[in-house]
């Protein structure tokens, strides 16, 4: 007889490592059924998080016997980096749809457990969740996935996965993915986001205190639509992202942000226009939205008038091409950094 129903756990898992494997193992010790909720899913390839949803849930299961497995129900949690109780909200609406689906005695209220470590400010949201009990699992050999991916990306050519480093510190689902099915492409691909992460972060080593970048964006709507770039350029070559970049010494926040807005679309609506449809302007400080360090970014959402036929937008400076988006179309796993959430903060959604 087990001491609860459910025991819950969300993690990263970039990658799954030996410290999670042993906090699930304990948790089917303690719980009929473990549901494990992946999180920051549904975003693209980064050095912070380079694996897929598919990509990890295949490391977890395949680390248990077919028994154990069967018992782990493992779903796609997505970030809310400017909301937490929309974040705690999609926890709870997950975990209660799992629970309804899979409780065997549907008139009675069955018991739950949040399982985990609280190893630093991350782990904050063990204290968020009152109804369930609490499992701490004290961390095996102080195990750290952010270090596991720093060596991982650190090496030349193609990373074996039979390293010591991996053999010793991940389960055989991990080991098993990383010898059968990461492509070469897209090991390529985060190594070179790394590689010009950790370029970048080197010209500013001799700065006496860790910097600060203070950024601007554009959130330009019109019609329903989204104005957005296609970046030409590392971090996030290829994604979508919101016009905007650093801002000039010598100039206000307002004043560089449609500075950059028209050095990357060419949009040609005359400043007084523009600063006429300035609907709100909001500071977005996620400490990890940029993994170029500490960016603290100032967003401007500008509601230009309907109109029949949207203003032509041409690419320019670090934007490989400028477009419109319905905003129906806008996909988190399509935008750079923190975007996707920005736009859905500014829009009250």
């Amino acid at each position: 007889m087990k001491n609860y129903h459910f025991a819950i756990f969300i993690g990263r898992f970039q990658p799954y490592h030996n410290g999670h494997h042993h906090i699930i193992s304990h948790g089917l010790t303690q719980a009929e059924k473990m549901i494990v909720l992946c999180g920051s899913a549904h975003l693209p390839p980064s050095h912070r998080n380079p694996w897929s949803f598919n990509e990890r849930k295949a490391m977890i299961l395949n680390s248990f016997s077919k028994e154990e497995a069967e018992r782990i129900t493992l779903l796609p949690l997505m970030d809310s980096p400017y909301n937490d109780a929309r974040w705690i909200q999609s926890v709870q609406t997950i975990v209660n749809g799992v629970i309804q689906a899979l409780n065997t005695m549907p008139h009675n209220t069955p018991s739950c457990a949040l399982i985990g470590h609280q190893k630093d400010h991350s782990s904050f949201y063990l204290k968020m969740f009152p109804q369930w009990d609490a499992i701490d699992v004290p961390n095996l050999d102080n195990l750290n996935a952010t270090c596991l991916r720093e060596h991982y990306f650190s090496q030349v050519g193609h990373f074996s996965h039979s390293e010591p480093i991996f053999k010793d510190h991940t389960p055989q689902g991990t080991q098993q993915f990383f010898a059968q099915d990461f492509k070469q492409a897209d090991f390529d691909y985060i190594r070179a986001e790394h590689c010009f992460v950790e370029h970048y972060k080197q010209q500013w080593h001799a700065a006496p205190y860790p910097p600060i970048f203070v950024t601007v964006d554009a959130v330009v709507i019109q019609s329903g639509h989204l104005l957005l770039v296609k970046r030409r350029a590392s971090p996030g070559k290829g994604l979508a992202a919101l016009p905007g970049g650093f801002i000039e010494q010598n100039e206000p926040l307002l004043t560089g942000c449609i500075r950059e807005l028209r050095e990357e679309t060419k949009l040609k609506i005359p400043d007084p226009v523009l600063r006429g449809c300035i609907k709100k302007v909001q500071v977005f400080d996620d400490p990890h939205r940029s993994a170029r360090g500490r960016t603290i970014t100032h967003a401007f959402l500008i509601e230009l008038p309907a109109c029949e036929k949207l203003p032509k937008v041409k690419g320019g400076d670090d934007a490989q091409k400028a477009f419109w988006l319905p905003l129906g179309e806008m996909k988190p796993e399509k935008m750079f950094e923190d975007h996707y959430f920005i736009v859905r903060h500014l829009l009250g959604e």
